[in-house]
Order: structure tokens, then C-alpha cells, then sequence
């Protein structure tokens, strides 16, 4: 006899059923706490680049590894491991909620004669393509990291007219959901003004 049998199942199936739930959950396909805190983050406001421009500007969806791609909130190990934190998300996955601050950080900017997103109705002069490269909690040092490299395309030749990587830490305190997602967006809010102004001046 292979095991003890409860009503037709052997405990060691019992066993690895409750272990492939409880690992199921890790991934968020089982949520045995029940769900997730959610939050967002926020448009730039305090905006006041030195120049307008006569543009119209259309801002893609970041590309992003697939670590980045979603909507968890990283935590980089100081052994580089790569894990979430348990219990909360974003509101959106990252690269479309990023995409959608960032537009309205240059609308609430008002340097900039229009600004959309790449599927709006418009007939842009000029695109920004960008790469989310950071977006993660850094827990050796307790620290929000945001760095996000951005391109000026011409929407006439195709060529790069510009191109810059910014990037901003903000002390998270502690590890946890309202304090990360904090810290995360204030750092990106920072990276946020830093592209609107950059932005601005050469378009």
C-alpha cells in the first residue's frame, strides 16, 4: 500500500495538491489571502519648461522586459534576484500605465500644441518611443529606482533626432506595498518632468 487513502486519494496526492495551490498563489493565480491592494501612479504636475513648441507629439507604449511587463512590483535582491511583492499591483501593467502619465504630464506641461497617444487620431510631427529599463524597489538600499531611456523619431524620415536616458531614486522606507508604490512614483514623477522638459526643448 503506497499510503494512507482518504475517500479514494492518497495523501501524498492530498500533499502535492495543497503545495501546487500554494505555489499557484505565489503567481497570483490562487489568492488564498484574498486580493491584491492596488495602486497608481501619477502625471507630473509642476511643470513649467522654459519654451513652447509648435509640434504635435505622440507618445508610444514603452517596451520593457518581461520582468518589468506587468502589473507587480518589483524587488531586486542585492544578488541581483528578481521577486515580487506579495499582496499588491498596479493598476494597469506598467508600460501602458507609464504611457498614460507620461501623455498627460505634457498636457498638463501646455508647451506642446497637441499630445497623444500612438493609436489617438492625430498626424504627429514627431513620436517618442521610450524603454522602461528600471522600475523596481532596491532592497539593499531600501530605494525606489526609475530609469527610462526615450527617443525622438520623425514621423517624416523615420530618423532619431534625439535621444537621453533619465533616471531618479527616492528612499522607499520600507518594503511593503504603500510605501514601494510611493516611493516608485515619486521617482517617477521626477523622471516624468525630466522628459517633458527635455522634450520640449528640442521638439
Amino acid at each position: 500500500m503506497s499510503g494512507v487513502v482518504v475517500r479514494g486519494f492518497s495523501m501524498r496526492r492530498v500533499a502535492s495538491a495543497a503545495l501546487l495551490a500554494l505555489t499557484l498563489s505565489g503567481c497570483g493565480t490562487v489568492d488564498l489571502l484574498g486580493p491584491p491592494a492596488t495602486y497608481d501612479l501619477s502625471a507630473a504636475n509642476d511643470l513649467k519648461p522654459a519654451r513652447s513648441a509648435r509640434a504635435q507629439l505622440t507618445v508610444a507604449e514603452p517596451s520593457a522586459l518581461q520582468t518589468i511587463d506587468s502589473n507587480r512590483i518589483m524587488v531586486r535582491a542585492s544578488g541581483g534576484q528578481v521577486s515580487y511583492l506579495s499582496g499588491a499591483q498596479w493598476s494597469d501593467r506598467l508600460p501602458r500605465l507609464v504611457q498614460v502619465r507620461l501623455t498627460q504630464s505634457f498636457e498638463n506641461a501646455r508647451r506642446i500644441t497637441s499630445v497623444g497617444r500612438s493609436d489617438d487620431k492625430l498626424a504627429p510631427d514627431v513620436a517618442l518611443v521610450s524603454e522602461i529599463r528600471t522600475f523596481e524597489i532596491d532592497a539593499a538600499t531600501k530605494q525606489a529606482v526609475v530609469e527610462i531611456s526615450v527617443k525622438l523619431v520623425s514621423e517624416r524620415s523615420g530618423r532619431i533626432g534625439a535621444a537621453n536616458v533619465f533616471m531618479a531614486r527616492q528612499p522607499a522606507g520600507a518594503i511593503n506595498g504603500a510605501q514601494a508604490s510611493l516611493a516608485l512614483d515619486t521617482a517617477m514623477q521626477d523622471v516624468l518632468r525630466q522628459i517633458v522638459k527635455w522634450t520640449v526643448a528640442r521638439v
